[in-house]
């Protein structure tokens, strides 16, 4: 796997967090009560569960911790190598070794007393089995805790260890302290590395990112590199050579040509031959920091003569300066472009190639003959063509244009339009009154036909008498009825006004009208002085039930029941319907009675499948004395 996620490593916990953890989980998911009265098979079984279950989450957190770690065999060699730079690889190994062995004897432990339980009598027996299994998981991790302290301590160095693709376009910088690697870093990616002006700011490696040719590239910081032997370099420097390594980059070997960073172009010049065997088959570019101090061409003639030796080993130099940007753009490119074209002669070089080769063809079309075919433009398409080359059409101004030249000064004009027999009253006012007449009704074209037709219309209707007035048939008749209705009228108002004015002097309570009876003569003599005549009205129905003759006789008899009670026709309620007697009517209440207990007698619960016990104290958590030592339930 050469490009590890680091991030994802799950944190380790101290080995006290992690017996803590275990043991309340086992608490927590397993059965808690148990007695003595129980059958050996039970009490067993429930014992059993507790010792498989704490073995089974001991052994799934430290399945866990192996799998996270990196293996320094699986991964890229250059993760492997810088960790073993960082966090010496035995040590590392070594914990990861005890680790895994704490695991086997867990699993051994949890096995050898699940045997034992088999053969256990009795619950105390059980309970003291389960105790030291217990026990003894738990200090095999108290063990341990060197080995998690450690491991805790390299998850969090490795998660800020910086993003780096081992296999993608890489740009490296290397280099003395202090001669402008961070500064470039800084002018072509998005990082914001720290700057100082003393030696050895960087420590460790540092990412960058820059787009080239719509491809994204990455940009490698190191920390600055002294001029001595292998051995006697630190962690700070391996961590440049391990990159310069292992990295497939393109190389830019950075030199102060000023000499402000403390160190002389001999010394630099020493130091690339001594790295030059991490150069091979990569792309290296030779860049002379700082020649806004002072460029290779004003340099002395002892210390431009090794820039001629880089020139004949056809290794490029090129200047550039951090502070004033002068050539920083021109060496990315050129890293950029050579790493470009040698990646491409490595898969050129490579056994894939061929694969790829043989199922491509590439066409190429030969002449058959010497003829010449020049393509065939039709007439109409030339002549269309050199008319528009040679008459530019002109284009109609808008309103638009207009308003752009006029400015201030334009006005919107919408008569200019209008399409008028004479062209000079365009702008004449219209007036709204014209000869007593509205002009608006004379904007229809064909409001003169309409007008005739409407005429000859109503000169029909006069001609058949339309408008003529009718004598009314019975004239002395309605009179008569009209002078009742406007008496009528009056004595009811005259009414109204008179209950009104009772109304307010009396202070008893009012019935509705329903309950209020008014005889017949006094509403007969009240109808009279309107007007009306009651004469021959002893048929008349004033809301007043008829009294049946002595002499009607009903037409069904009435039925009676076995005591002789006349019955009435209407529907029995529904608890007698159907009953015989008092006895079965009684029967059957209490019938209805017992069927509903089961519904009404639900003991507060919400239904049949109801078991829940509100209980507020667990009797497995405060049941029993205390004794002394520690308080917690365990």
């Amino acid at each position: 796997m050469s490009h590890y996620n680091f991030k994802k490593i799950i944190t380790v916990p101290t080995a006290k967090d992690f017996i803590d953890v275990i043991l309340s989980k086992t608490q927590r998911k397993t059965p808690t009560v148990i007695h003595k009265q129980y059958a050996i098979g039970r009490i067993r079984q429930f014992y059993t569960r507790k010792v498989k279950y704490t073995q089974q989450n001991y052994h799934d957190k430290l399945t866990q911790i192996l799998t996270d770690f990196p293996k320094l065999d699986e991964v890229h060699p250059f993760y492997a190598d810088l960790m073993n730079i960082l966090y010496d690889k035995n040590h590392y190994k070594l914990a990861l070794g005890q680790i895994n062995m704490a695991r086997h004897l867990i699993d051994n432990v949890a096995k050898d007393y699940v045997r034992l339980l088999k053969y256990s009598d009795s619950l105390y027996r059980c309970k003291c089995l389960k105790k030291a299994a217990l026990g003894r998981m738990c200090t095999i991790v108290k063990r341990q805790a060197q080995s998690l302290q450690y491991l805790e301590q390299i998850r969090q160095h490795l998660t800020r260890l910086p993003s780096i693709d081992p296999n993608t376009r890489t740009l490296l910088i290397c280099g003395f302290p202090n001669v402008g690697k961070s500064s470039f870093l800084n002018k072509v990616t998005q990082a914001d590395v720290e700057v100082q002006p003393y030696a050895f700011t960087t420590k460790s490696l540092y990412v960058g990112h820059t787009d080239y040719k719509y491809l994204r590239w990455q940009v490698v910081d190191t920390p600055g590199i002294l001029d001595h032997s292998l051995e006697d370099r630190n962690t700070i420097e391996m961590q440049s050579i391990t990159a310069m390594a292992h990295l497939r980059a393109s190389i830019l070997y950075i030199m102060d040509v000023s000499e402000q960073c403390g160190y002389s172009i001999e010394e630099q010049v020493s130091l690339f031959n001594n790295i030059k065997a991490l150069f091979a088959n990569k792309p290296l570019i030779l860049v002379a920091n700082k020649v806004d101090i002072r460029k290779i061409a004003e340099l002395p003639d002892a210390k431009k003569k090794y820039f001629d030796e880089f020139s004949k080993e056809n290794i490029p130099i090129l200047e550039m300066s951090n502070l004033n940007e002068e050539g920083v753009m021109l060496v990315r490119n050129e890293a950029c472009e050579r790493l470009l074209a040698h990646r491409v002669e490595l898969k050129a070089k490579s056994s894939r190639v061929n694969d790829v080769l043989n199922r491509l063809h590439l066409a190429e079309p030969v002449k058959r003959d010497s003829k010449e075919r020049p393509p065939c433009i039709p007439q109409a398409i030339l002549q269309k063509r050199e008319s528009t080359m040679e008459v530019e059409k002109v284009r109609k101004k808008l309103e638009r244009d207009l308003e752009l030249e006029l400015g201030d000064e334009y006005t919107l004009d919408l008569r200019k339009t209008w399409d008028l027999r004479n062209n000079e009253e365009k702008y004449d006012s219209i007036p709204e009154i014209w000869n007593g007449h509205n002009v608006a009704d004379f904007v229809d074209p064909e409001i003169m036909e309409k007008l005739n037709q409407l005429e000859e219309e109503e000169d029909r209707l006069i001609e058949s008498g339309f408008y003529d007035s009718k004598e009314e048939a019975n004239d002395d008749d309605s009179k008569k009825i009209k002078k009742l209705a406007k008496r009528i009228r009056t004595t009811r108002k005259l009414g109204i006004l008179e209950s009104r004015f009772n109304k307010s002097h009396k202070r008893k309570a009012q019935l509705p009208r329903t309950t209020q009876k008014v005889a017949r003569s006094r509403l007969e003599k009240t109808m009279e002085d309107m007007g009306l005549d009651m004469t021959n009205k002893d048929d008349a129905h004033y809301n007043k039930s008829v009294a049946r003759s002595e002499s009607h006789k009903p037409v069904k008899r009435a039925r009676e029941d076995s005591e002789g009670h006349v019955r009435s026709s209407s529907r029995l309620p529904r608890d007698k319907s159907g009953m015989r007697d008092q006895s079965m009517m009684e029967r059957a209440r209490d019938m209805t009675k017992k069927s509903q207990r089961k519904l009404l007698n639900k003991e507060s619960r919400v239904g049949e499948a109801d078991r829940s016990i509100a209980v507020k104290k667990p009797k497995h958590l405060f049941s029993g004395k205390r004794k002394n030592g520690k308080t917690d339930r365990r």
